[in-house]
């Protein structure tokens, strides 16, 4: 369909080059309307690069080669964190209104604002935001992470973009938002618009892609029609990108993280409380809206009400659920990250105190979040590898020398070189600053990990690398618990136990074996349904392969 119409945008033999270092390196492309390219490849690869060059944005210092073209200049981008290109002080319908009111000029001035707001409801709809004159008097905090990225994408309609790049559109989404977002994405294209789409979500590449184009350091190793290159891959990096993660024999009696048992009695209790590790009890937490109200009542929407929780040491717990679930700010409560809060955290038995402001230097240390936004969680102009080592040295008084040789070897066992570690942040990808966030809360060796959907922004061999430095940290230190916050439910197939949330409840928990497969709840077999078939009986191998990252072979320091 549509394959042999002229390209809305094109891209011939495009090399960017910051500091000597080639990050494209002689890419071209060329997207037609009504057509999905899906650029794939690893965390750090070239794909945004590529595609924010079809928006005529380049890195700071970039020298740039090659020819790139975009009909009438007209190009859309929906980014991997839609709020970053939100202004959070304006409501959503002025952002939008702006840009209708520039194509509402020619007509008589007492018609221009009903048609303005008619072009905007209008991009809204197109944009599946079902709730448009609700949407538009909001403020963009006021809104999901995908309900920022649907007004993002009405922007771009409403602009009239002729090709948009969509960067990781389903980063972080349960598998029922996913498939909504990959339907609008669908809608975009039948409406003759061409999609540039980067992902490392192979499932929602086999679903939209029409021409595929695999990139690795920044070179296109394979291209061709979706059809053929996902079923007759001929690069051997190709190949190993779409390989489904091999489950060896002794999967069964040792899968990466998680172990076999039985279900809980009754699916929303937990199992006792565990004498060490952390204990959550009867925890609610609620949004502010203008404070507390008279009378010394609280005020605002409860977002978790009355979670319990236990992870003991050494064992791993999967917090699942859709967005806006309560999922991360249950995790956040842990950490002692939100300020409006009841109930209990105890560590070993002790209670933790509710706000991180009040926790001691050991306690600050023992409990450790791992953002899912890794790069707003960087300072922007300090080299990666002081951010690391300043962990060692503010929580637990490790001397200048010795944190900085600490952090190196963590950031190893984690995939990251010293020369990506000498970097600044904007220099490093998402995937490479993920690894980086992992590495920093590594170093404060604590008893209580946090991983807020640490592997989503990843390729498939970085992910099971990743996940199986978690399973040997677990393996290996004795005393931590994991806490996995995740919307992918093979992955949350790799814990201990599951926990899912819907509303702000805690559902249904138990084995991570018996919740994927035999779901009591009904939101989890909905769950369960939207993301396909699971392994059956354990977790598969997440080894790398045989070109895999560094994180899959690397010792866990201590």
């Amino acid at each position: 369909m549509n394959a042999d119409l002229p390209a809305v945008a094109e891209v011939r033999d495009l090399r960017i080059e910051v500091a000597g270092r080639a990050l494209v390196d002689g890419v071209s492309l060329r997207a037609r309307p009504g057509r999905v390219t899906a650029l794939v490849g690893a965390s750090g690869s070239g794909k945004t690069t590529t595609g924010l060059a079809l928006l005529g944005s380049y890195p700071t210092g970039a020298v740039v080669s090659g020819e790139v073209r975009v009909a009438d200049g007209l190009a859309g981008y929906v980014p991997q964190h839609p709020a970053a290109v939100l202004n959070p002080a304006r409501r959503v319908g002025a952002l939008l209104t702006d840009i209708a009111r520039r194509q509402v000029r020619d007509l008589p001035r007492g018609q221009r604002r009903a048609a303005a707001r008619e072009r905007v409801l209008g991009a809204l709809a197109a944009a599946h935001v079902a709730d448009g004159p609700e949407t538009v008097g909001r403020y963009p905090h006021q809104l999901s992470g995908g309900q920022q990225q649907r007004v993002v994408l009405a922007q771009a309609l409403l602009l009239g973009a002729r090709v948009i790049v969509a960067d990781e559109p389903t980063t972080g989404q349960d598998a029922l938002t996913k498939r909504r977002v990959v339907a609008e994405l669908a809608a975009v294209a039948q409406r003759g618009i061409a999609l540039v789409l980067l992902s490392h979500d192979l499932e929602v590449v086999r679903e939209l892609a029409d021409d595929i184009l695999v990139l690795r350091a920044g070179q296109i190793v394979e291209e061709g029609p979706a059809d053929r290159l996902l079923t007759e891959p001929r690069h051997p990096w190709t190949r190993q990108l779409l390989a489904p993660p091999p489950t060896p024999a002794h999967a069964r009696a040792t899968p990466p993280i998680g172990r076999e048992g039985t279900n809980d009695a009754e699916p929303h209790r937990t199992s006792p409380p565990p004498a060490k590790g952390l204990v959550v009890r009867d925890l609610t937490a609620r949004h502010r809206a203008g404070g507390h109200r008279a009378g010394g009542r609280r005020g605002g929407v409860a977002v978790v009400r009355g979670a319990d929780l236990a992870v003991a040491p050494g064992e791993s717990l999967a917090l699942v659920g859709r967005s806006g679930s309560g999922k991360t700010t249950l995790a956040r409560c842990v950490a002692g990250l939100h300020r409006d809060v009841t109930g209990q955290v105890l560590l070993d038995g002790a209670t933790l105190p509710p706000s991180l402001r009040d926790r001691s230097r050991a306690e600050l240390a023992a409990v450790q979040y791992v953002f899912q936004d890794a790069r707003a969680a960087f300072d922007a102009y300090r080299p990666v590898l002081d951010q690391v080592a300043r962990t060692a040295v503010r929580l637990r008084g490790a001397t200048p020398g010795a944190a900085r040789e600490q952090a190196a070897v963590t950031l190893a066992a984690t995939g990251l070189s010293e020369e990506l570690a000498a970097r600044r942040p904007e220099q490093l990808s998402g995937g490479e600053l993920q690894r980086a966030a992992l590495a920093r809360a590594l170093l404060a060796r604590p008893r209580v990990l946090l991983c807020d959907e640490v592997t989503s922004g990843l390729d498939a061999v970085t992910r099971h690398g990743i996940l199986r430095l978690l399973a040997t940290l677990l393996r290996d230190r004795g005393d931590l618990a994991l806490i996995l916050i995740t919307h992918d439910l093979e992955t949350a197939a790799l814990a201990h136990r599951v926990a899912v949330l819907d509303a702000g409840e805690v559902v249904e928990q138990g084995t991570a074996h018996q919740v994927l497969t035999a779901p009591r709840h009904p939101f989890t077999a909905s769950l369960v349904t939207a993301s396909g078939p699971h392994p059956p009986d354990a977790a598969p191998d997440t080894g790398a392969g045989a070109e895999g990252t560094a994180a899959a072979d690397q010792p866990v320091p201590p």
